[in-house]
């Protein structure tokens, strides 16, 4: 039976969207946000370097992407200076939104293409840990344009509490290409399963590094592009994925254990107060923690436990109020920005 004109009007418009990768009502999923203040230079910012950092952009993120973002510039002595370099899978979906809160921002956003993990990503131990997306900092050399030689990566369920310009300082001279704080108390066996460590050659790549490998956490890294690009690095922790998936379950922990087996032992260590992490609790049932001892430049919430959920469901932990003056998430009758700083 032939479909009426307007009929077949709608099945031709609706082919073209999903043709285009479109999703349905995609825009209205995504919740309102705040417009920012404007953050401006001081008078001695004339001669500040650009700062690169590089984040993700997702609808189950977004939130959080957005107060991370506000603190750096909440915190930092040249606000504009800095440079935002964000990846999504669906750029032209995100971007509104990022202006709509940050008019003067200077951003950009990339396509990562999931194809480049497909095939590649194993289960873990939390769903969130399995999206294509949590693999895109593996990418970033690949992705972002190589008059970017340097860039500090930070997930997207942190805040800044410090001039994001001191961790930008970092020395990675004479040859690191990574930068991050390490914790060497960790268990660092625990993050590979018994059939790496029984294997016969897999532990030897660890064999040889400058220091003993040591645990460390890549929601914050401060990475030398040129050198990654030079050193083919993308490929390398290509690999171990393959190993995961098509020779033997060697971890369980998404895109953190492929860069421990290549990076451990070869870390530039950044002061522990940039990565005061596992304020979400553990990976299974992401309970209340306490901050680490010492001073604190960088909140993280890694884990289960995501502080504006907590929010939400009216049962927070009393480290998730240090997160909510920066959520820029808009509700009727409350614009204090600010308030509680």
């Amino acid at each position: 039976m032939p479909l009426s004109p307007c009929l077949a009007a709608v099945s031709l418009l609706l082919a073209a969207a999903f043709s285009s990768g479109w999703t349905l009502h995609a825009a209205a999923e995504l919740p309102r946000f705040r417009e920012a203040p404007a953050f401006r230079n001081g008078p001695g910012c004339a001669s500040a370097p650009t700062i690169h950092i590089a984040m993700t952009l997702d609808a189950t993120y977004l939130r959080g992407s957005l107060a991370g973002v506000l603190s750096i510039l909440r915190h930092s002595s040249c606000p504009e200076s800095i440079s935002f370099n964000f990846l999504a899978t669906r750029p032209r979906r995100f971007r509104p939104a990022v202006s709509a809160s940050f008019p003067s921002l200077s951003f950009d956003v990339y396509r990562f293409d999931p194809a480049l993990v497909r095939g590649r990503i194993s289960s873990s131990v939390r769903r969130a840990l399995d999206q294509p997306l949590n693999y895109a900092r593996i990418y970033l050399a690949d992705i972002l344009p190589h008059s970017v030689h340097r860039v500090i990566y930070f997930d997207s369920d942190l805040v800044v509490v410090d001039d994001v310009a001191r961790l930008w300082a970092t020395d990675l001279s004479p040859d690191h290409v990574l930068a991050a704080p390490e914790y060497c108390h960790a268990n660092f066996t625990s993050y590979f399963t018994d059939r790496f460590w029984s294997d016969p050659v897999y532990p030897d790549a660890l064999n040889g590094r400058r220091r003993s490998p040591c645990y460390f956490n890549t929601g914050v890294m401060v990475m030398d592009l040129d050198r990654w690009r030079a050193g083919g690095y993308t490929r390398k922790l290509e690999a171990w994925m393959e190993v995961q998936k098509r020779e033997a379950r060697i971890y369980e922990l998404g895109s953190l254990p492929p860069f421990l087996l290549v990076f451990a032992g070869e870390v530039k260590g950044v002061e522990h107060r940039w990565n005061q992490h596992g304020l979400g609790g553990d990976n299974v049932e992401g309970l209340c923690r306490d901050l680490h001892p010492g001073p604190v430049s960088l909140l993280h919430w890694s884990g289960k436990g995501k502080p504006w959920l907590r929010l939400d469901a009216g049962r927070p932990c009393q480290l998730d109020a240090l997160w909510a003056p920066y959520d820029l998430l808009r509700r009727d009758g409350r614009d204090d920005l600010f308030a509680d700083i």
